[in-house]
C-alpha cells in the first residue's frame, strides 16, 4: 500500500498512526560511519488498520517486534519498513514498535537534493528538513506527527555529542562515552537533530541555558559572532511570546556550510558563518526565531512552508530595527524592489515542492506580515504573533489557523476585510502587491 501524508514529500508519513515518544539509542563509530541503532516507538493507532508503515532509509533492519499486537510479518523495501498484524488493530490502540538495525547512514534524497545524516571532515551532522529523518531512525516521516524523543548515543570518547533537547547525563562507556538528550515537548522527525564533533562549549547568560560549541580554535571568533544571541532571545520573547524549550545550543562545525539549519533546540552553523557581519548575524537571529515559528508552531503541511521562513525573515528585520540597523519598514522596502525584478509565478500559499525553499517564500512571507503589521500597527500586530503561537505551542498549524487568530483578535467584520484585503493579495494571487505603506 503506497501512502502520502504530504504531496511535497512523496512517500513518506501514514497517516493512519502517530507516534508518541521515540526513545533511541544508537552507538557511531567515526572510523568506517558504522551505526547501530535500537527505536522503541510508542505510537496510537488513529483509525483501524490491517498494517502501518514507517519510514527509514538506507539502514538494514535486523529486528523487529512489537507490543500490543501480533505480527503477522514484516518487511523493509524501498524506505518503507510495513508491519502486518495477524489481526486488525482498533483506533485508539497504543502499541511499541522495536526496531532494531544498522548501517551506514547517508543523507536521503528529496525534493530539492538530499537531507538527513551528514558525514564531515571530523564528525557528523544531521539536518532533515524536510525529508531527512529517516535517514538515522525509523519514524513516521511527517510534519504534523509530533512526538517527545530520548536519545542515548555512544560514540568515541574524544568527541562530544549535541542533540535535541535538554542534556540529561554524560557517563564513561569503557573507550567511549555515553551522552543522553531528551525532547520533553513534542517536535516533528526532521526537527530531531545529532551533531558529533570535537567540539569544546561555552555557556552564555541568557534567560534560557544556552551552550555554543565548536572547535577549541574557533572559540573567540564564535563568541563573538553569536554575543547579541541573548539579547535576541529577549527581544523576540518580546514580540513571540516565552521561550518554547528548556535550552538553545549553537553548534559551529569546523566545515564550512552553504547555509545554517535549525532543529529543535538547537541551531547548526558552519566555521564560514562566525562573523559580526550583518550577513550572518541576520542568519543568527533567523535560526533562533525558527524555535518558534516552524518548531514549536509548526506547519502541518509543506505548502504553508511561509509560516516557517516568512517568519523567520521577519524576525530578521525586527532585530535589525532592534540592534540599530535599519528598520523592518526599510529592510522591507529594499527586499520588496528586489522582489518586482524577479518573475511573478509563485503561489505563496501554494509553492510547489520544487520552490518551496525559494528566496521568494521568504521574502514575500516576511512581506506578508509587513503588511499586516502596517493595517494593523504595532500593538496589535504583536498580540497577533503572541496569541497565535500562544494558541498552537507544541502544536501543528495552517495559514487558516493564523486567519483564525486574526479574527479572533479583531473580530468577525474586521478580519474578514483583513484576510481579503491584505492577506489574500499576498498569499492567493500571483502579482507582487504594491509596497504597503
Amino acid at each position: 500500500m503506497s501512502i502520502t501524508a504530504d504531496p511535497y514529500v512523496p512517500g513518506h508519513g501514514d497517516t493512519r498512526w502517530a507516534a508518541d515518544h521515540y526513545e533511541l539509542e544508537l552507538t557511531y563509530k567515526l572510523a568506517g560511519n558504522h551505526l547501530d541503532g535500537r527505536a522503541v516507538v510508542q505510537l496510537t493507532t488513529l483509525e483501524e488498520v490491517g498494517d502501518i508503515a514507517l519510514d527509514l532509509y538506507g539502514l538494514r533492519v535486523t529486528g523487529l517486534t512489537v507490543t500490543g499486537a501480533a505480527v503477522a510479518r514484516w518487511t523493509h523495501r524501498n524506505s518503507r519498513v510495513t508491519i502486518r498484524f495477524r489481526d486488525r488493530v482498533s483506533a485508539g490502540e497504543i502499541l511499541l514498535v522495536t526496531v532494531v538495525y544498522k548501517g551506514a547512514p547517508r543523507p536521503m534524497p528529496g525534493p530539492g537534493g538530499r537531507a538527513g545524516w551528514e558525514e564531515l571532515t571530523d564528525g557528523v551532522l544531521v539536518a532533515s528538513q524536510p525529508h531527512g529523518g529517516p535517514s538515522w531512525f525509523p519514524c513516521n516521516d511527517r510534519a504534523a506527527d509530533k512526538a517527545t524523543y530520548r536519545f542515548t548515543v555512544t560514540t568515541d570518547a574524544a568527541y562530544t555529542v549535541v542533540a535535541s533537547g535538554r542534556h540529561v547525563d554524560t557517563r564513561p562507556a569503557g573507550r567511549r562515552r555515553t551522552w543522553v538528550y531528551a525532547v520533553d515537548a513534542p517536535i516533528s522527525p526532521y526537527l530531531a537533530t545529532l551533531n558529533i564533533g570535537p567540539y569544546a562549549a561555552w555557556s552564555q547568560s541568557a534567560r534560557v541555558p544556552c551552550t555554543l560549541y565548536g572547535p577549541a580554535g574557533r572559540g573567540a571568533a564564535i563568541r563573538s559572532a553569536f554575543a547579541d544571541q541573548p539579547a535576541m532571545i529577549a527581544a523576540f520573547e518580546r514580540f513571540f511570546g516565552p521561550y518554547p524549550y528548556a535550552s538553545y545550543d549553537v553548534v559551529v562545525t569546523e566545515d564550512p556550510l552553504e547555509i545554517p539549519l535549525e532543529s529543535a533546540t538547537m541551531s547548526t552553523f558552519g566555521s564560514n558563518h562566525a562573523s559580526r557581519a550583518w550577513a550572518n548575524q541576520r542568519l543568527i537571529a533567523h535560526e533562533l526565531s525558527h524555535q518558534w515559528f516552524g518548531n514549536c508552531v509548526t506547519a502541518g503541511q509543506w505548502s504553508d512552508i511561509w509560516l516557517h521562513e516568512g517568519f523567520a525573515c521577519y524576525a530578521e528585520w525586527l532585530w535589525s530595527e532592534e540592534s540599530g540597523g535599519p528598520s523592518a519598514a526599510e529592510q522591507a522596502r529594499r527586499h520588496h524592489a528586489l522582489l518586482t525584478r524577479l518573475p511573478q509565478d509563485l503561489l505563496l500559499s501554494a509553492p510547489g515542492a520544487a520552490d518551496m525553499f525559494d528566496d521568494r517564500v521568504y521574502k514575500r512571507g516576511a512581506l506578508t506580515l509587513h503588511a499586516l503589521r502596517v493595517a494593523l500597527a504595532d500593538g496589535a500586530f504583536f498580540d497577533l504573533l503572541r496569541g497565535f503561537v500562544a494558541t498552537h505551542r507544541h502544536s501543528v498549524v495552517s495559514t487558516a489557523d493564523l486567519e483564525r487568530s486574526l479574527v479572533a483578535l479583531v473580530g468577525a467584520s474586521r478580519g474578514r476585510d483583513l484576510v481579503a484585503g491584505v492577506l489574500d493579495p499576498w498569499l492567493r494571487a500571483l502579482p507582487l502587491p504594491k509596497f504597503p505603506e
